[in-house]
């Protein structure tokens, strides 16, 4: 595996325990079973796994601490978590099972100082922010709380810097108008964010093909995630679990 070329990484959705794909946020689709999916993508060798448990930050459901113990068990790559991390102690859980990083979104709003109490405990490194952002009404795009389904009046450069001096070691931004329609990352987006932040920037939300990982490293991107482009399979989006190495391995 080439550690010189910029890290792809799928995210994977899970909801009621399985896992799922949803198109610009909505109607979750159902693509299988989480450990089924960790053991290829071993086989894979991926870069890097994150797991985002959609349904405990929107119906605030517990973290499945269980699932997660099989999921680690089972990955010979980093992973990641994020969902329904609500205070110091659940982030600690998921560090103790054996995730590298732990992924705070809807927390954020109402509680900050946990990512720098994290970050200060666990490193930078491992605290990953993560900015969702979506078109209002009036076209403008905003800083977004997939929790509670509602824009919140952040400039969202401002936002990411804030996350930044806050602690968090990576940024990922995902756009919400843009989950699994392979239309392309939001390049200016990306380019206007790389621009202000000196730790990582991950995008996240339309990957679609190889070009759009080149386009949005161009722009600034320090890696890419994707998860509709590993998880289906040709125009008719039959439920594959893949990670082609030809589609990975020759972005640079």
């Amino acid at each position: 595996m080439n550690n010189l070329r910029p890290r792809i990484i799928p995210t994977l959705l899970m909801e009621n325990n399985r896992l799922v794909k949803t198109v610009k946020f909505k109607n979750p689709n159902y693509i299988g079973d989480p450990i089924n999916a960790v053991k290829i993508f071993n086989d894979k060798e991926v870069d890097e796994l994150v797991f985002l448990d959609i349904g405990c930050s929107k119906k605030n459901t517990q973290i499945n601490y269980n699932l997660l113990d099989k999921i680690a068990s089972q990955s010979f790559m980093p992973l990641c978590y994020g969902g329904g991390i609500k205070t110091f102690e659940d982030a600690s859980k998921v560090f103790e099972l054996g995730f590298e990083k732990v992924s705070l979104n809807s927390v954020l709003f109402e509680n900050s100082n946990l990512l720098t109490d994290l970050s200060q405990s666990y490193g930078s490194q491992s605290i990953v922010a993560s900015v969702d952002v979506k078109k209002n009404l009036f076209g403008k795009l905003k800083v977004y709380n997939s929790s509670k389904n509602n824009s919140i009046n952040y400039n969202i450069s401002d936002y990411a810097k804030k996350l930044e001096n806050l602690g968090a070691g990576e940024l990922v931004i995902n756009s919400v108008d843009l989950d699994g329609t392979y239309k392309g990352y939001n390049l200016d987006l990306i380019n206007e964010l790389s621009s202000i932040l000196s730790i990582p920037l991950i995008a996240l939300g339309g990957a679609g093909s190889t070009d759009d990982f080149k386009k949005a490293l161009q722009a600034g991107a320090s890696a890419c995630s994707a998860g509709s482009l590993f998880v289906y399979y040709g125009v008719n989006k039959a439920v594959l679990i893949n990670y082609p190495k030809d589609l990975v391995n020759n972005i640079t």
